[in-house]
């Protein structure tokens, strides 16, 4: 797998996770706490997609 698509692999699952974690707590998906987590869960999956790739 080459590593565009793991770093587009990791920016999806980092995004997903980052989106639903405020609904473990009682938030909607559309509250700003989702929105925050989503973009870090995004640069954090495409950190580890990257360091993945590089490994």
């Amino acid at each position: 797998m080459n590593s565009k698509s793991l770093i587009w692999i990791g920016m999806s699952v980092g995004s997903a996770i980052g989106s639903y974690i405020p609904t473990l707590w009682g938030d909607s998906f559309l509250s700003f706490s989702s929105i925050i987590l989503t973009a870090v869960g995004g640069f954090a999956g495409i950190y580890v997609g990257f360091k993945i790739a590089n490994y």
